[in-house]
């Protein structure tokens, strides 16, 4: 009889059912989080600003400044990657670790290829949504899309933008929720188990969602919110909210997953 092999190389996690109000807690760990590490936490946050001024700077520079607001919600889809470093800051101060800048920024190498690999899957899912949403700006509004100085009132105000934002919010809500789904523990897990592939971290993070479906979803909703709000604030609120979040959500996996051999 042939040798027989297990699927995953290493044992899969096991998870815990949580109580609703648990994200609440999950952020209370982050605010201590960041002001345990406030310089390079909020310096994270100030690159995250940046980049969100530098896409829409070059989204103007294009003629596609229509597409602001679906990249900025894209935050929300490849959030979590871009969080490695600050789960990495997290999972330093849990273990009694120095937190440095270095640690913080080549904190993707301790799973280089792994963390590759879902990172293209939610750039996947990022690219699919900006492809979409310019289809259906072309639909609702032809060949003369909004301006800048137009796109509040046109996509918000007009009659026009009622079927336009229904149609693209639900299109963008599944396609958020399955981003949500596969990366809510995933990316947390294959820092802190470098051994871990991302099958083993995909599975993990959906059987996550389908053993606390509404502690998730309230989850989501909360870090919808927080990124929301940073938005609305001119990218300025980001500094903030984005490493709160990001701190916070080390602390739901940690709390979600058991790694236990």
């Amino acid at each position: 009889m042939a040798e027989a092999v297990p699927v995953f190389t290493t044992e899969a996690p096991r998870i815990r059912k949580v109580a609703l109000d648990r994200p609440w807690l999950w952020l209370a760990a982050g605010w201590r989080d960041l002001w345990r590490a406030p310089l390079i936490s909020l310096s994270c946050g100030v690159i995250f600003a940046a980049a969100g001024y530098a896409i829409t700077l070059g989204l103007w520079w294009a003629g596609l400044i229509y597409l602001v607001l679906p990249m900025v919600c894209g935050f929300i889809i490849v959030g979590p990657l871009m969080a490695v470093g600050l789960y990495e800051i997290s999972r330093r101060l849990d273990a009694g670790e120095p937190v440095s800048f270095k640690t913080t920024l080549l904190a993707w190498s301790r799973n280089a290829s792994q963390i590759g690999l879902l990172g293209i899957a939610l750039m996947l899912f990022l690219f699919a949504w900006i492809r979409i949403a310019a289809l259906l700006f072309m639909l609702f509004y032809g060949l003369a899309p909004p301006s800048l100085e137009t796109l509040v009132a046109d996509t918000f105000l007009s009659p026009e933008g009622l079927p336009f934002l229904i149609t693209g919010t639900i299109i963008g809500g599944v396609l958020a929720a399955l981003a949500y789904a596969i990366s809510v523990v995933s990316v947390p897990l294959l820092l802190d188990r470098p051994e871990a592939n991302v099958i083993t971290a995909i599975a993990t993070s959906i059987v996550a969602v389908r053993e606390n479906p509404a502690t998730l979803a309230f989850w989501g909703v909360l870090i919808a919110g927080f990124v929301g709000a940073g938005l609305v604030t001119l990218f300025l609120g980001l500094i903030v909210t984005l490493p709160l979040i990001g701190h916070a959500t080390w602390h739901a996996y940690r709390d979600l997953v058991d790694t236990r051999d």
